[in-house]
Formats: C-alpha cells, sequence, structure tokens
C-alpha cells in the first residue's frame, strides 16, 4: 500500500511540475490536458484522476510555484518604524523577487482574462498587494489628499506592472526601480 501512495504522489507531483513549467513557458491559456500528460510522461485519464478539473490543477500548480518562489513577507516590514525607510525596505526585496518570478507573472496577467480559473488564483496575489500596502500605509497621519495619493503611490510601486515597466522596458536596476517608486512615494506624502 504505501509503494502505491508513494507511486501516485511522484506522479501527482511530475504533473504539477509540468503545469508549473507549461504555465512558465507558453502560460495558461495555451496548456492543454494534452500537453500536460505529454510533458509529464502520463496519459490524459491520469492527469484527470489526479486533477479532476483545471481549478485543482491551477490549486497545485499555484502552490508548488509559491513554495518555489516565496513572497517577502510584509510582517517583517512592519518592523522598520520609518514609513520612508519601510517603503525603501519593502520594494529592495519585492523587485528582486519579481525579478525572480517576471516570465510566469507575466503569463498569468496576460491570460488571467482568457481563464477564469487564473483570475480566481490572482486573487491570492491581488490580498497579498492589499496587505503590503497597509503594512506600508501604517503610521503615516495623513488625510484627505495626501493619504489618497500616497496610498495610489504606494499601491503603483507594489504592482507588478510598474516593476515590468522601469526593468524590463526602461531598464533601470531592481535597486533603481525601488529608489525611484520609493522617491514617488515620499513625494506623494
Amino acid at each position: 500500500m504505501k509503494q502505491r501512495a508513494e507511486a501516485q504522489e511522484r506522479t501527482r507531483r511530475r504533473i504539477t511540475e509540468a503545469a508549473v513549467e507549461l504555465h512558465g513557458t507558453v502560460g495558461p491559456a495555451q496548456t492543454s490536458i494534452s500537453a500536460l500528460a505529454q510533458r509529464a510522461g502520463v496519459r490524459r485519464s491520469t492527469v484527470y484522476r489526479h486533477f479532476p478539473d483545471e481549478a485543482s490543477i491551477f490549486a497545485a500548480c499555484s502552490a508548488h510555484f509559491v513554495a518555489q518562489h516565496p513572497y517577502p513577507d510584509p510582517g517583517a516590514w512592519a518592523q522598520v518604524s520609518d514609513p520612508a525607510e519601510r517603503v525603501r525596505t519593502a520594494l529592495g526585496e519585492l523587485y528582486p523577487h519579481y525579478g525572480r518570478v517576471a516570465t510566469m507573472m507575466d503569463n498569468l496577467l496576460r491570460d488571467a482574462p482568457l481563464v477564469p480559473v487564473v483570475d480566481a488564483q490572482l486573487a491570492g496575489f491581488r490580498g497579498y498587494l492589499e496587505a503590503c500596502a497597509e503594512v506600508l500605509m501604517a503610521g503615516r497621519r495623513l488625510r484627505g489628499r495626501a493619504h489618497r495619493r500616497t496610498r495610489a503611490a504606494i499601491g503603483h510601486a507594489l504592482s507588478f506592472p510598474a516593476w515590468r515597466s522601469l526593468v524590463l522596458e526602461q531598464g533601470l536596476d531592481a535597486d533603481e526601480a525601488a529608489g525611484l517608486m520609493a522617491d514617488l512615494v515620499d513625494a506623494a506624502a
């Protein structure tokens, strides 16, 4: 019994790793069950036996990818008392992370409007960014327009598209991009 369970777990892992690889190369919208089965070296029926629907494949794929590439911990940033330094610390950790996951993020964001389950999986990432923004807004005694502008600048600075524009399109390195966005947040405050 134990050997069979271990074999099933290995097969499940192969399918999951194949999903991560395909989502990271061609994207979720172009990942068919047939391609997934071929990449994992199993039959389509085996994929369906382990993952009865698209949502279960994406959940396993996401969990596996995030375990390999964990998000920076916003709880650690909360320990930085100066709000401006907290933003610099956060972006100094988040932007290198974006560099490590850029291809996957590009594919997920591109395909989210086409594949509802991808958009649903991205809800966790959006929640993470909201938690980050809350940590970065803490301790700022701002009201009205200054509050809205600072919150908007923080939200923009945390976004993957802002990182993508500055690093991949404008040619800044991660430190330069983080510094520029931290300056934007300071100016908004």
